[in-house]
């Protein structure tokens, strides 16, 4: 044999060598990856009811997966769009720019919703001065965009909900979102993602999927029986639940001989709205023909589900709709689970499951409990400190805005008087710390030079505070006190809202297990990129959970407590 032939041998060898090893990291990884978040889910709920789960659903993730039973959402804003935003990105509100679903711009005064964009409308669909249709708010990459920039854009990233901002914050700066419509009951796109649905998306609606529950009214899954350690219908917090009522059974079409508006408008307030959901991933699954793809690269499915968090705020997570809802969730993921076991084999797929944020209980039904608890009304209480201010330093308009849940001075005002910054915030501060309600108040003045005392509450506050998007004055509330007239709500730095699931399932990646190991949301993010090979998102700061991982994963961390925060978050 000639040296060249020999030579040409050897590289050929060494080629085919390379292409397998390549080929077995290629199939080492999960085809689809999905992660799923359930909108306003406390995992105490998860655990609540689990005698009463079927097989495949919550029972599959807890007995076949990898559970934390001490996870949560840290940070002090515990509200969908900053839940949402860290799910994916790995990072706080400080650092991803997502402090709240709406915050008041400083110049303007504007309200400005976390996910509108003037730039793009939605396609088909009418589009509203606030409506949400990109990430331009969004400061930081998630995960989809590090695997898209890992292979070149070839894997697919889609995300599906039925609130914009639940599907645009997953889907992040390079996948695509599809969110719900309540004009129409269509899950609809904007010029942000492309100029044209698919075609899969008009065969899929040539259907009208959206109106197969017009007819159907919620009802309980099981016998009154069975509800026993859930609240009874018609507590007098209720409400009428957006035109629904206050007690079963809940028609969705009352009132209307054929679908339209008002039914569409409450299709997601009812367990249909998630089962609506899922069928629409399922036609995204196959349309786009995910976990399939050409390239042999993995594509990610992020599927964020929003009825818990309406049936939640209309009747509070002691409710019956509330344990309802639950296993009538439960019985839809197995479904899901089932296809896709059945499109794609479970070996084959990576599933994530979490929340973006927990939920207090009703007022009105902690103090039956003998918790001190109540409703704090915003504008009064800002309306009084203008009142106190004024007569402290002088006539003037020195609060302008509530920014849940910071409030804005105006310090051209306060500059214009002579007056010292830090005063007037102290005064104010401790003004608003009479409240009964009101637990502590945190001023920029402290915030920025990184005084707050050391403890979890106010590591958690530091973490949620933007110092270009944040008001002055932080409000935490007392547990179980909230502002407004919904009858249950979230958003405050307490277990109830903070203690989320976070599970992983698959079982070629997953060690299965209920770990007693610290862990946030924010994990999950370097976990799935420690997986799937890819950067870290731009901000995350969270840490790859080793111990839930199976052979050739890190050793596992040693439990920890919150890491250190930088006092003065970074300048964007």
């Amino acid at each position: 044999m000639s040296m060249h032939r020999a030579v040409a041998v050897l590289l050929g060898l060494l080629l085919a060598f390379l292409v397998a090893r390549a080929a077995t990291a290629a199939d080492g990884a999960p085809k689809l990856v999905v992660v799923i978040v359930v909108d306003g889910l406390p995992q105490d709920q998860v655990l609540k009811y689990r005698d009463q789960y079927g097989e495949g659903g919550f029972r599959m993730l807890l007995d076949g997966g990898a559970w934390f039973g001490n996870a949560h959402q840290a940070h002090a804003v515990t509200v969908t769009a900053t839940g949402h935003a860290t799910v994916l990105s790995g990072a706080y509100p400080y650092r991803h720019g997502i402090i709240d679903n709406n915050w008041i711009d400083r110049e303007t005064l504007a309200r400005v919703y976390c996910v509108e964009d003037g730039a793009h409308t939605y396609i088909g669909e009418r589009t509203d001065k606030h409506d949400g249709t990109s990430p331009a708010h969004l400061r930081a990459s998630t995960l989809g965009d590090e695997l898209r920039y890992a292979n070149g854009g070839r894997s697919k990233v889609l995300a599906v909900s039925g609130k914009d901002r639940g599907a645009i914050l997953l889907a992040g700066k390079t996948g695509t979102a599809y969110m719900y419509m309540e004009d129409t009951g269509r899950f609809a796109s904007s010029t942000y993602y492309m100029s044209a649905y698919p075609a899969w998306h008009e065969r899929y609606y040539a259907g009208r999927p959206q109106d197969r529950w017009f007819s159907q009214a919620w009802t309980l899954l099981l016998p009154e029986s069975a509800y026993t350690r859930s609240l009874p219908d018609r507590q007098p917090w209720f409400g009428k639940y957006r035109g629904l009522g206050a007690a079963f059974p809940f028609q969705l079409g009352r009132g209307s001989d054929r679908p339209g508006e008002p039914y569409y408008a409450r299709l997601m307030l009812s367990p249909f709205g998630d089962e609506y959901t899922l069928d629409f991933a399922r036609a995204a699954i196959e349309g786009e023909n995910l976990g399939h793809n050409p390239d042999g690269v993995p594509d990610l499915l992020a599927l964020s589900l929003s009825t818990h968090d309406h049936v939640n705020h209309g009747f509070g997570p002691e409710s019956r709709q509330s344990h309802d809802h639950m296993l009538r969730l439960d019985r839809a993921l197995a479904a899901f689970f089932a296809y896709l076991n059945k499109r794609l084999r479970m070996e084959n797929v990576l599933i994530a499951l979490t929340a973006d944020h927990g939920f207090s209980n009703a007022p009105e039904y902690s103090a039956r409990q003998g918790f001190a608890s109540g409703r704090i009304d915003a504008r009064e209480l800002l309306e009084n400190l203008n009142a106190h201010l004024a007569a402290r330093f002088g006539q003037g308009r020195y609060a302008l805005r509530f920014s849940y849940p910071t409030i804005l001075l105006d310090y051209d005002l306060i500059d214009k008087r002579a007056l010292d910054r830090a005063r007037v915030e102290s005064d104010a501060a401790q003004y608003l710390a009479e409240n009964p309600g009101v637990a502590t108040v945190y001023t920029r003045s402290q915030l920025e030079a990184g005084s707050l005392p050391a403890g979890r509450i106010e590591t958690l506050v530091r973490r949620a505070w933007h110092r270009q998007l944040s008001g002055d004055l932080f409000l935490v509330l007392k547990p179980y006190w909230t502002f407004g007239a919904v009858p249950a709500d979230h958003g405050s730095p307490y277990p109830y809202d903070t203690h989320v699931p976070l599970v992983l399932f698959g079982e070629r990646w997953i060690r299965p297990g209920k770990y007693p190991q610290y862990a946030e949301v924010a994990d999950l993010a370097p976990t799935l990129a420690f997986l799937l090979e890819t950067r870290l998102p731009s901000a995350s700061e969270g840490r790859v959970l080793g111990e839930a991982l199976k052979a050739d994963s890190p050793a596992p961390a040693a439990p920890r407590s919150l890491p250190p925060v930088s006092p003065m978050p970074p300048i964007w």
